[in-house]
């Protein structure tokens, strides 16, 4: 495995970070829980040392799979990375969507960011998770109904009673990274990357690569479009929320399939998976720190791993590159 700093900070991620949304089961069809543990114990024994989550997926199941999978590890072995800002137990804020639970029961979920809700939300992660400090605390989406520096000055505050170690954030454009770091230093941005959504090259890669600030990229196989499995006619489980998002028409599928075919020969000759060889190229982007890759079971984990000991040239990449130059989804 390799591991990389993040920010200025003496913090350090696994390239490969164990993305535990489809763990938690919400917006996924459910999850096995005994599998979702044993995909993290099996990539931790590969080097995958950070898991990112959040209390949002499963309305904090995803927290309580994390702790039970890290149960046997020592603490400081491992870094959590986890999130506050989505409430579905309090209707105040923005209202993000309308949702169910994994129980199937109807919610609403609201991006708030205040004080008093920041300290609970904290606590709640904390005892979930069941440990005394958060690696890496990072704010889920923008609250336009809260000041930034409410929510900001709040984060410092956990920071300074030891309960959080750094600050981030999570789908923040450049400005909003800025004016988050007058009130906390922000290390880092989570946001969506791959092959096929590439847009925060224009300004958040530049600002960050300035800045010394780091990009953890989630969805760096887009949900699965990028493996290469899924063919046109695809049928996705009930409630899963992929079947009503247009990367997954059946045009779009014929589309970066044939672009997938062109790189197969390289993955082949790599000895590596087509997920494999996205994942290795995600981490060489510029700007890129590290990708968060989801799993719900130890195969997929392990493989997600090992995408770490494909290496490609710089005429590799470029080849990649040119590949994707003329690929054109149909919203």
């Amino acid at each position: 495995m390799e591991y990389r700093k993040i920010g200025n900070t003496d913090l350090e991620l696994s390239v490969i970070t164990f993305g535990a949304w489809a763990a938690g089961g919400w917006m996924w069809g459910g999850t096995e829980r005994s599998e979702a543990v044993e995909a993290i114990r099996k990539s931790y024994d590969e080097g995958v040392t950070s898991i990112d989550t959040a209390p949002i997926y499963g309305m904090g199941d995803s927290e309580e799979i994390v702790a039970e999978a890290i149960a046997p590890y020592s603490r400081d072995k491992v870094q959590l990375v986890t999130k506050f800002g989505m409430r579905w137990d309090l209707a105040k804020g923005d209202l993000a969507m309308k949702s169910k639970n994994n129980q199937g029961e109807d919610i609403d979920i609201y991006k708030y960011a205040g004080r008093e809700s920041i300290i609970k939300e904290c606590e709640d992660s904390l005892r979930r998770l069941k440990t005394d400090y958060i690696d890496l605390y990072q704010i889920h989406w923008p609250d336009s109904t809260t000041p930034m520096q409410e929510t900001f000055e709040t984060v410092a505050e956990l920071i300074k009673q030891g309960k959080v170690r750094y600050a981030g954030v999570c789908n923040y454009t450049a400005a909003q990274v800025a004016e988050a770091g007058k009130y906390v230093d922000i290390i880092s941005d989570q946001v969506p990357y791959s092959m096929v959504k590439r847009d925060i090259e224009k300004e958040l890669v530049p600002y960050t690569l300035e800045k010394v600030k780091s990009i953890l990229a989630y969805s760096p196989l887009e949900r699965g479009l990028l493996t290469g499995k899924m063919k046109p006619g695809h049928k996705f489980e009930e409630g899963d929320h992929r079947a009503n998002v247009y990367f997954y028409k059946d045009e779009n599928l014929k589309r970066v399939n044939e672009v997938l075919d062109k790189l197969r020969p390289m993955a082949a000759e790599k000895n590596a998976t087509l997920s494999q060889l996205v994942l290795r190229w995600t981490i060489e982007q510029p700007g890129i720190t590290i990708a968060l890759a989801g799993a719900r079971n130890a195969e997929q984990s392990v493989a997600n791993a090992k995408a770490v000991n494909v290496k490609l040239s710089k005429d590799e990449i470029a080849f990649i590159n040119t590949q994707l130059a003329g690929l054109e989804l149909v919203k």
